[in-house]
């Protein structure tokens, strides 16, 4: 299923470590990485910028996507828009918290641009942030498409990183994916700062 693109699908479960950067200031803050450590995406965050967004790189630094907040909604609203795009004609999907008051595990939604009445949600995200093991699921059904894992070293600790992994489903699109797990990790980094 294809969502950004089929160059980022395979017929086959793919494992992508995650690393965040919790101090950088040149090379963003996400390396997203195959499992021989081939860089797949980086994610760029404006240091000093009023929009809050985020752009999601492939390893030439070409942008693949743009994540951008809506700070005046009240679900943590997320519009993720093709390249360097915050056009309408852009937008890949909507991802907003399933309710207002959600405790630590946060429910999210997701609808692609062509669910215009968002009314049933095309993937839902479920899991505890704090333990890394979030779940994405197809629609509102049981089917799982990607799950995500934690890494813990003590040199990861030791030098200001979050490691975890991520298991993509067969013929998923793991750049969808990875956009998913940079809005959680936004969303869960605001939440601990309430």
């Amino acid at each position: 299923m294809a969502i950004v693109g089929p160059q980022f699908c395979a017929p086959y479960p793919v494992d992508l470590g995650i690393v965040r950067k919790v101090m950088t200031i040149t090379d963003g803050n996400f390396a997203v990485t195959d499992v021989n450590g081939n860089l797949l995406f980086k994610v760029k965050e404006p240091l000093f910028s009023l929009s809050d967004k985020r752009i999601l790189l492939d390893a030439s630094d070409t942008p693949i996507l743009t994540l951008r907040e809506n700070r005046v909604s009240l679900h943590d609203r997320w519009q993720v828009f093709r390249g360097k795009s915050t056009d309408q004609n852009d937008l890949v999907f909507t991802l907003k918290r399933s309710s207002m008051i959600q405790l630590m595990k946060p429910k999210l939604d997701v609808f692609l641009a062509q669910n215009k009445e968002m009314k049933v949600c095309d993937f839902h995200v479920k899991g505890s942030w704090i333990d890394r093991s979030c779940v994405v699921y197809a629609g509102k059904s049981d089917a799982i498409v990607a799950q995500m894992h934690k890494k813990h070293t003590a040199q990861s600790i030791l030098i200001g990183k979050s490691n975890f992994s991520v298991t993509v489903y067969p013929n998923v699109d793991y750049a969808f994916i990875v956009s998913l797990i940079v809005i959680l990790d936004d969303i869960n980094r605001e939440d601990s700062e309430d």
